[in-house]
């Protein structure tokens, strides 16, 4: 039952970044601050914004995973944050010339950090 729990926390954690980083660049493209994506705009400012948003994203996903976990809440959120960075190294490859190379590189960089950030919080 633990290891249904774990993988609950993992998906809890996941679904939360995912979530929240769609729903918001969706309501940023609404509102005309961001450009639909098939304009393909690419401007450092709001690539910056994406990058603050998806790292506040990503601690809080590691929070929810540390909170959720059954047992050793600071393993389940490292894991959390290699998965992060095993899928934001993928978008660096299939990506690159999506956007400016150092977003998804600092994506892919950051994962790990903000996840641990998170279940540092919820810990303490």
């Amino acid at each position: 039952m633990n290891v249904l729990k774990s993988i609950g926390a993992l998906i809890a954690g996941m679904m939360t970044i995912v979530l929240l980083s769609t729903l918001t660049d969706f309501a940023l493209e609404k509102q005309g601050v961001f450009p639909p994506p098939e304009q393909e705009l690419v401007i450092t400012w709001m690539l910056l914004l994406a990058f603050m948003y998806r790292s506040v994203y990503a601690v809080l996903g590691g929070y929810i995973s540390a909170a959720l976990a059954p047992a050793n809440p600071m393993r389940h959120s490292i894991l959390l944050g290699v998965i992060g960075t095993v899928a934001s190294s993928i978008g660096v490859v299939v990506g690159w010339d999506l956007s400016e190379h150092w977003y998804p590189i600092a994506l892919a960089l950051t994962s790990l950090p903000c996840t641990w950030l998170g279940a540092k919080l919820k810990l303490r």
